[in-house]
């Protein structure tokens, strides 16, 4: 007969594509948040907080797989009616715009911090629940609202340490490349779904700008493409001229990165690749979009000529439509508001090759770059990446009113930029635990408790051991492991002459890894003070420590 063996015990794991965090990771993520906020506030934005759930109606066919109410989301149904997770931040804002229209003033300026839930594959890096920081506009249509959020987002990097020179915001505009769309023969004002498979396929393959380079994605373009394995990419078959269009905004849009890059600062002619991409146009094609016309000199003496230059190219790339030359006026606008309040092209720079989920966006896109090099796993260099992103999306809060309504709006990637506050060493003041107070005699509990009360009301982080104290030593490494600057001891002796020792444990640790007796003797790692002046010695060691 079987032995009963009991009811069966739950696995202790962390479900996959989720993450538990713990003090440190969470004490330095409210820093960095609570600088943020402090950014959107003195812009005049407010907080607001909405429901982790919403109905799958209102989160809208902006998510993957939306075939099945449950695919992208987390959903179940209740009362007829599926329910979700929020995928994002942006589509309950919606609802809340809609819902409370006659109450909420007209902009509306909200920020909101929070966990969001994708139901979506799991991999490296890559979590099904993660936090977002976003900052919005409802209800402005001037690309002011767009100028005010590039700037803020900039003063938001540098609040929580991301330096001048180590980032860039770099602006697009969905307007522009359907301008290019069009000139380039692939969009028909007149009737959008024409040309949509093929308008699906560039779109795609500028998207994989970074990965292919310009000649892969110019293969795409074409015919297609055969990757390193074999495989073949059908591509959108577009004839020569309209390749050159395309392939040239991609040419414009590495330009400008390029501008920023090199830079920042003296860069005479454009690239070889750029002049012979426009002195050998296609037969038949007319005009010259960098403004060259057949002349290969073109000097830029710094990066405060950029926003200029790609600005004119673009106008002179779309000139032939109106869509286009209305983005690029867009744009031009934009540089000019930030110009005039001291971000230029240092910070933010029109950059043509920003292409962000563009079905979603309706005008100006943006997207914070981090500039600074890190060493990724198998020890090579990198730039950091994209920490931020947002744009322009004046069709959202259409869906619930009927009625257009201008928005736009920032959303930055919390643990990506956590990550690079790490790689730049500024999280190291989070992972700070607390003063401990050691207990040597169980009869004195009261005492140690008056300890670790003086210190908390001078506004130091403290707590007393509360294992069991029998063994010292492990009160010392218990005191470790919490990253504990500072130890408190106090036995029988200490408290009939009515002092205390105090250790520094920072100081102490580096003494045991490289001091020489010398420097041993002559910065003491444990002093013994009047018990009196506890908290002042305390003080001065952390501020010692920064």
């Amino acid at each position: 007969m079987a032995k009963n063996k009991g009811p069966r015990r739950p696995k202790a794991e962390t479900p996959k594509g989720f993450r538990d965090y713990f003090g440190a990771e969470v004490t330095a993520r409210k820093t960095m948040l609570d600088r943020i906020a402090a950014v959107y506030h003195r812009y005049g934005f407010d907080a607001l907080e909405t429901s982790a759930v919403e109905t799958v109606e209102a989160l809208g066919k902006f998510l993957p797989d939306v075939d099945r109410p449950n695919e992208g989301v987390f959903a179940w149904e209740e009362d007829s009616d599926w329910l979700a997770l929020r995928y994002d931040l942006t589509a309950p804002l919606a609802r809340v715009a809609a819902q409370y229209r006659n109450d909420l003033p007209v902009p509306y300026r909200r920020y909101a911090m929070g966990p969001v839930w994708r139901n979506e594959k799991p991999g490296p890096g890559r979590f099904r629940q993660f936090y977002q920081c976003d900052a919005d506009t409802v209800g402005a249509a001037s690309v002011a609202a767009d100028a005010e959020i590039c700037a803020m987002l900039a003063d938001a990097l540098e609040a929580v340490g991301i330096e001048r020179g180590d980032y860039v915001i770099r602006v697009n505009n969905r307007k522009v490349l359907n301008g290019v769309m069009e000139v380039a023969g692939i969009l028909d004002p007149a009737d959008p779904s024409k040309f949509e498979h093929e308008r699906g396929i560039v779109l795609r393959a500028i998207d994989k700008l970074d990965r292919l380079g310009v000649e892969g994605v110019r293969a795409l373009l074409g015919e297609g493409r055969k990757d390193e394995s074999g495989d073949f990419t059908k591509g959108a078959g577009l004839s020569e001229k309209q390749i050159w269009v395309v392939a040239g905004f991609l040419e414009l849009g590495g330009k400008a990165d390029r501008l920023f890059e090199d830079a920042m600062l003296t860069f005479r002619n454009p690239p070889t690749s750029l002049r012979k991409h426009y002195l050998e146009r296609p037969a038949g094609m007319t005009g010259s979009v960098m403004g060259l016309a057949g002349e290969e000199n073109l000097e830029l003496n710094s990066v405060s000529d950029a926003n200029p230059f790609i600005l004119s190219s673009l106008r002179d790339l779309v000139r032939d439509s109106e869509v286009g030359s209305e983005g690029v006026a867009e744009l031009e606008e934009i540089a000019s508001l930030l110009t005039a309040q001291g971000y230029g092209p240092d910070r933010v720079i029109i950059a043509p090759s920003v292409v962000r989920g563009l079905g979603y966006y309706t005008g100006p896109v943006f997207e914070a770059e981090l500039t600074f090099e890190i060493t990724d796993e198998k020890g090579r260099p990198r730039q950091f990446g994209s920490v931020a992103g947002g744009g322009r999306y004046d069709d959202l809060v259409k869906r619930f009113t009927g009625q257009a309504v201008p928005a736009t709006g920032v959303s930055i990637g919390v643990d990506r930029l956590l990550a690079a506050l790490a790689a730049k060493g500024r999280l190291e003041d989070a992972a700070q635990g607390p003063v401990v107070v050691t207990v040597m005699d169980r009869n004195r509990m009261a005492d140690y408790m008056g300890m670790v009360n003086d210190l908390r009301a001078a506004g130091i982080r403290a707590e007393m051991y509360l294992g069991n104290p029998k063994n010292f030593g492990n009160q010392l490494k218990y005191a470790d492991k919490r990253h504990s600057p500072v130890a408190i001891i106090q036995g029988e002796d200490e408290a009939a002459r009515d002092v205390v020792q105090v250790k520094d444990l920072i100081l102490g640790a580096k003494l045991a890894v490289d001091a020489t007796l010398e420097e041993w003797k002559s910065q003491p790692a444990q002093v013994e003070v009047p018990r009196a002046d506890l908290v002042a010695t305390v003080r001065e060691i952390m501020g010692r420590h920064g």
